[in-house]
């Protein structure tokens, strides 16, 4: 079970995004845990997460961001403005398996 988590800045925007990734991962046979959360609520949420994927709008928070998945050992990195912009599922899906590593 990969469990991926996204943040943006109010959480609402990426919930189209989250079920692309969710149909993607259907398709492939993965089995994911996929949700959204608004900024705020990432660092606490990144706990129980195998990797983050931050908005495009958010990169600047990539830094603070990055002080938390460091304690709690697992990637993060800024969604592809396009792939965004698209809500291409499958692209955001396959950038977290990557970073997750497996």
């Amino acid at each position: 079970m990969k469990r991926i988590l996204l943040a943006c800045a109010s959480g609402m925007s990426t919930s189209i995004l989250v079920r692309r990734m969710e149909e993607a991962a259907e398709a492939k046979g993965i089995e994911a845990e996929i949700w959204a959360v608004a900024q705020d609520k990432a660092p606490t949420e990144m706990e129980r997460a195998d990797v983050l994927l931050i908005g495009p709008q958010m990169r600047f928070m990539k830094k603070k961001y990055s002080k938390v998945a460091d304690e709690v050992g697992i990637p993060l990195d800024v969604i592809e403005p396009v792939a965004y912009g698209r809500a291409d599922g499958e692209a955001v899906l396959n950038k977290a398996i990557d970073l997750i590593g497996e």
